[in-house]
């Protein structure tokens, strides 16, 4: 879910990158895996899908594409609104709220910094409301959260829109996101690393801290681009639907007159309902984005053969006609893709979570499982708790442990946007529509490194390029044929 703030002054972030100097870039600042020493985390992928054998570190020699490769099932947890600094912080050995210069100042709309932050205020009640939980003086400086309001409290929710991410992020100084946020000093807040449910396992396996989301804003862009590695269509939306950016005389992005959810050409960027069920009931036909026809993971995969599913917790009951309250629409990406509407064969791929524990234990699981929990266990501020979410992904993952599976899987836990919290990490610019902010990625298997924090510079179309690489499969645009795999987190010698 996104939330709505207009406008207020900002430069964004312009012009585009190599690459090579994204690549270059981001390995200096995160001491990332190099070239030189002998890793290549990106396969190239020939015309007809076929992966090439890569060398992997710990490997024994060049992986081959499905013959040698002791991964049959990927699992993706795809978690609410929660960036790296905001969970993993202070999470020894990662580049954290600990590191030089991660503790930014924030600016106000003339660049000042301000001396205390403002008071938090949740933006979603109107009018807004002081949350006097918090001290109304604290530090320009990131604190921390716990004190004020334990894991299992329910935050407000920042705004974490498309062009409100550009603003926060200010050109990659990082020190717009009290001005863009709508709730006042919240963002600056971070957990207690050590007291999250999922900590045991960035501990024991890999933490990824240089992993971003693959576009800007909230979570139907970023939902879409998990699966499609593209931004949607709406040629012809209703004017009320088109966002209208203020820019500086240069060209630059300093605000919005209008807060729409399609850009000025057609591209849809923010939160609306699907056009094929389950969506709002009580959004008129005009304002549904119509079918997409880009491909999908889903018609990759489909067409190979290796079989899939997208698992929402709710699904069943939202089909039915009585979702439940935290059900999102926005957050079934599928929804929004004409070969998995009503009647089409692709329709059965989209399952309830509950399905997922019924194929482990009946030994039908898939090769590729999305797994999408219903809102009130999915993290996101404003109607979710870090624990609730986090507790149940523990559960999700000790299931695939226990089941017989486990010897030849990965889980991957990661998020779909930052929430509009604080990270002191600027998006490596590769296109207008992203990178976006930096999230966690845990990576958990018997062959995943152990101890590990992976540097590597990931985004949500790494695990598209990990599916692609492993199964033989096409890519589905430039993102994903670019991305890097996945590949460094592993280990595949002896588990």
């Amino acid at each position: 879910m996104e939330d709505t703030l207009h406008a207020r002054p900002r430069h964004m972030l312009a012009g585009k990158f190599s690459r090579r100097r994204i690549i270059r870039e981001a390995f200096a600042s995160a001491g990332a895996l190099t070239f030189a020493a002998g890793v290549n985390p990106s396969p190239s992928v020939g015309a007809q899908g076929t992966a090439t054998p890569i060398a992997v570190p710990g490997s024994g020699g060049e992986i081959g594409v499905p013959e040698n490769v002791p991964i049959d099932h990927l699992v993706v947890i795809f978690l609410e609104n929660r960036p790296f600094d905001h969970l993993y912080g202070l999470f020894p050995g990662t580049n954290g709220l600990l590191s030089p210069g991660a503790r930014i100042p924030q600016t106000d709309e003339r660049g000042v910094p301000y001396a205390r932050l403002p008071p938090v205020v949740n933006g979603w009640t109107d009018p807004p409301t002081v949350d006097t939980r918090f001290p109304a003086d604290l530090p320009n400086e990131p604190f921390l959260l716990d004190r004020y309001a334990p894991l299992d409290s329910i935050d407000p929710s920042p705004v974490h829109r498309f062009y409100q991410h550009q603003l926060q992020v200010n050109g990659g100084r990082m020190d717009r996101y009290v001005l863009w946020s709508g709730t006042g000093g919240l963002p600056l807040g971070h957990a207690d690393t050590e007291t999250l449910p999922l900590f045991p396992f960035a501990r024991e396996y890999t933490l990824c801290d240089n992993f971003f989301t693959a576009a800007w804003g909230g979570s139907m862009l970023n939902h879409i681009w998990l699966i499609a590695a593209s931004t949607p269509l709406w040629p012809n939306a209703p004017s009320s639907q088109i966002a209208e950016p203020l820019l500086d005389r240069d060209g630059a992005l300093i605000g919005l007159t209008n807060d729409g959810n399609v850009t000025p050409d057609g591209y849809c960027v923010n939160d609306v309902q699907p056009f094929y069920p389950p969506f709002d009931a009580g959004t008129a036909v005009k304002n549904r984005m119509p079918p997409q026809l880009a491909p999908t993971i889903g018609d990759r995969l489909s067409t190979a053969g290796v079989s899939w599913a997208w698992y929402a917790g709710g699904w069943d009951d939202a089909v039915a006609g009585r979702p439940a309250s935290t059900f999102e629409f926005h957050h079934q990406p599928f929804s929004y893709y004409a070969p998995y509407g009503e009647g089409m064969p692709g329709r059965s791929h989209l399952q309830d979570e509950t399905k997922f524990l019924s194929s482990l234990e009946d030994g039908t699981m898939p090769a590729v499982s999305y797994i999408k929990p219903l809102g009130i266990v999915d993290e996101h501020a404003g109607y979710s708790t870090v624990e609730s979410g986090e507790n149940h992904a523990v559960s999700l993952i000790e299931a695939v442990q226990a089941s017989s599976f486990w010897e030849r899987s990965a889980i991957v836990v990661t998020y779909d946007d930052f929430g509009g919290w604080y990270d002191h990490v600027a998006p490596p610019p590769i296109d207008r529509w992203g990178p976006g902010g930096r999230v966690p990625a845990i990576i958990i298997s018997p062959w995943a490194r152990k101890g590990f924090v992976d540097h590597t510079p990931y985004d949500h179309t790494s695990i598209l390029k990990f599916i692609e690489w492993r199964w033989g499969l096409d890519p589905l645009a430039q993102r994903d044929a670019m991305a890097w795999n996945l590949l460094p987190a592993f280990e595949f010698g002896a588990p």
